[in-house]
């Protein structure tokens, strides 16, 4: 990288701390007065740590990208320009468990704050712990069918089937789209601002549970599929869709692949960009799930 770009990209990060601070006061006096809180307010947010960089999915304007300054720096996770595509030297995700679980597991949803859209939590008893699930979202630029794997994260697949299943995600928009950085579809929110969930939340799974540096990037292939949260154990409905490698904290349950059609759809998505034509925000053409089908 050339001195200019290093002090182009350090601006950025200065300006977007000064930028993050305003937004983290403004965000503070909103969720005073607001009915939900700070909790849920922020339970349902990407939040990227790698390398002092910071993704907040905002309330009022959409996800923005937010930067600040860290004592750890990662080359290959340095924000670059628009035009240039950035160099992803972080291992690979291991898309399966280092030791396999029981067949069942117990998992835990403890009640949080106000629900998006009204919802019963998930069955904690007996969750399989084996196997994939298949869920199609039917959206308006097409289809996205996913595998879920319950090997790697079953009380995440759980949760997410279920909601499924009980139409939490019907007639819902994804409300963010990334194409600089990081390349991701978020989705999951019925109030699709980035704020909403489904009144629980529950524990990280893999990798987070097995990751021995916790702070260390991890390659999130395309076509995999994480879940959205605002810290460890705020893990709700939102979950993101990588269409391209992005290099990230082990601190996203991976819980599936996309198969190539909803990667085809997804392409399609992210090549119109943003409404607003920046790198992060709401997708330039509405995505819209009219349906998620549990196969």
């Amino acid at each position: 990288m050339s001195n200019s770009d290093s002090q182009n990209n350090r601006q950025i990060r200065e300006e977007s701390l000064e930028k993050l601070r305003k937004d983290l006061a403004t965000r503070e006096r909103k969720e005073k007065r607001g009915p939900l809180g700070t909790i849920l307010a922020s339970a349902l947010v990407i939040v990227l740590v790698v390398a002092g960089i910071y993704f907040f999915a905002t309330k009022d304007d959409g996800a923005k990208i937010e930067a600040e300054d860290s004592t750890t720096t990662v080359e290959s996770t340095t924000m670059t320009t628009a035009t240039e595509e950035p160099e992803v030297t972080a291992p690979a995700l291991a898309l399966t468990r280092s030791e396999a679980l029981p067949e069942t597991v117990t998992c835990e949803y403890p009640e949080e704050g106000g629900a998006a859209r009204e919802v019963s939590a998930p069955d904690t008893q007996d969750i399989p712990a084996t196997g994939t699930v298949n869920v199609t979202l039917k959206t308006n630029q097409g289809d996205i069918p996913m595998t879920l794997d319950r090997s790697v994260s079953p009380c995440t697949v759980n949760a997410i089937t279920h909601l499924a299943s009980n139409g939490y995600y019907d007639d819902t928009v994804c409300h963010r789209i990334t194409t600089n950085g990081i390349y991701v579809l978020q989705c999951g929110d019925p109030t699709g601002n980035g704020a909403g969930g489904p009144g629980f939340n529950f524990a990280n799974e893999y990798p987070t549970d097995e990751a021995e540096d916790q702070s260390s990037p991890v390659n999130y292939q395309r076509g995999t599929i994480a879940m959205a949260n605002a810290g460890i154990g705020t893990n709700g409905s939102q979950f993101f869709l990588n269409y391209k490698d992005s290099p990230l904290p082990p601190l996203y349950t991976y819980f599936g692949k996309i198969s190539d059609e909803g990667l085809a759809t997804i392409d399609g998505i992210a090549a119109k960009g943003t409404k607003t034509g920046g790198s992060d925000g709401a997708p330039a053409e509405e995505v819209r799930i009219e349906t998620a089908q549990v196969n």
